[in-house]
């Protein structure tokens, strides 16, 4: 890893290892965070794709894109990622209570489009991604919503079903909770909103561990107030759900609970859909086209403070996404930044002992975070996927 510390840990606890015995007392809690970060190695996302729907039914070209082919997969494992997250959306294909169930057909997708990838040695990562947001139609895992029995009832059943479909699979599988679940208002996190939100992590780590098969140890992944890594190492609220039904078999002081935070700082380079702010970093050669924040230090900074908070306590950190879009009709240099920020990302990431998973949602072109093209299969950002296979 690019941790000095993290090294020293891995180091420390390979020395440890008596011939015969099996180490688990006196290894550090680092050394597992650090060895499934390394596992997981750079990480591309599936973006929209299952995601997308039509008035609250899940239909992965409703927004642009064509269905999902095992070609694509292989031309992103051929490219140089080891791990992919597909986000998914239930909305409408969950029955009514007090069931709840989840259509087959849909989860039969869900299982082939894992199966693109798993069965080719990638990591995956699966999580329930629009139900949570107020923009969407249908959606209803909303944490100020009055009816959190109801929501919670809700949740339960549903994790129950997917984490028994995928119960075989072995640690190349992880679940992920939900995805940037919030008030909607892009301030200070509010109450009683956290404490749901902490409450529906809960009872994800509770009905996962419980739904049998690999799922007592496999590596769950859970998020705070909108994957923001201020709010969820600081003092905000962000409660690390107990883990008391995992499988007896892994040692104490090992996690199996990894968090997972996103970053598009600054979001006037990252994400903001205009030509103002283009470029990024310390190479950046116009100050009038680069942002007043959000440059290597603060990246350095934000990293900096999930280490403390969490991986030093033995919880791998996931950066479930980051990127940034295209705008070149605006200058035609801003590749050559959206690949310095993207290398930035993934080795200060490596620095301080966190996963990276690249936000590609299929759009190439301007505004978009497209590294593919989904029609053809063809690479269409070389230079920023090399930025990301060659961080250091």
């Amino acid at each position: 890893m690019g941790s000095r510390k993290l090294r020293i840990a891995l180091l420390t606890a390979a020395l440890m290892v008596v011939p015969g015995m099996t180490n688990t007392a006196t290894a550090s809690p680092e050394a597992g965070a650090a060895q499934i970060v390394a596992d997981l190695g750079v990480g591309w996302n599936l973006g929209n794709q299952l995601e997308a729907n039509s008035n609250g039914y899940p239909s992965e070209t409703a927004w642009g894109n064509p269905a999902i082919t095992q070609a694509l997969i292989d031309k992103v494992k051929a490219a140089g990622f080891k791990s992919i997250r597909i986000p998914v959306s239930y909305l409408r294909t969950i029955g009514a209570g007090p069931n709840y169930t989840i259509d087959s057909a849909w989860l039969n997708r869900i299982q082939q489009v894992v199966n693109y990838a798993y069965n080719r040695g990638l990591y995956v990562i699966i999580n329930m991604h629009g139900d949570g947001y107020k923009s969407i139609p249908y959606a209803w895992l909303i944490c100020d919503a009055a009816n959190q029995t109801e929501i919670r009832a809700k949740y339960l059943k549903v994790w129950q079903q997917i984490a028994t479909r995928f119960q075989s699979y072995d640690n190349r599988l992880i679940l992920e909770s939900m995805n940037e679940n919030f008030d909607g208002q892009y301030g200070a996190p509010t109450q009683p909103c956290y404490s749901n939100i902490n409450a529906w992590n809960q009872i994800f780590v509770d009905t996962v561990r419980r739904a049998g098969g690999n799922n007592s140890s496999r590596w769950l992944l859970v998020p705070g107030w909108n994957t923001n890594i201020d709010y969820t190492a600081g003092n905000y609220g962000f409660v690390v759900p107990t883990d008391q039904y995992r499988s007896s078999s892994i040692p104490a002081n090992e996690q199996r609970l990894m968090i997972s935070v996103h970053y598009y700082s600054p979001w006037d380079f990252a994400g903001e859909e205009n030509g103002n702010i283009t470029q990024w970093g310390r190479g950046a050669t116009n100050p009038a086209r680069k942002s007043t924040w959000g440059q290597e230090d603060y990246l350095d900074a934000q990293l900096k403070l999930m280490y403390d908070k969490f991986v030093v306590r033995g919880y791998p950190v996931v950066v479930g996404e980051y990127g940034s879009i295209d705008k070149t009709s605006a200058d035609s240099t801003n590749n050559r930044y959206r690949a310095d920020y993207a290398r930035a990302v993934v080795s200060t990431s490596k620095k301080y002992g966190a996963a990276t998973v690249y936000w590609d949602n299929g759009h190439n072109g301007q505004y978009g975070f497209g590294l593919f093209n989904r029609a053809n299969n063809a690479v269409t950002q070389q230079g920023i996927i090399d930025a990301i296979k060659n961080a250091r």
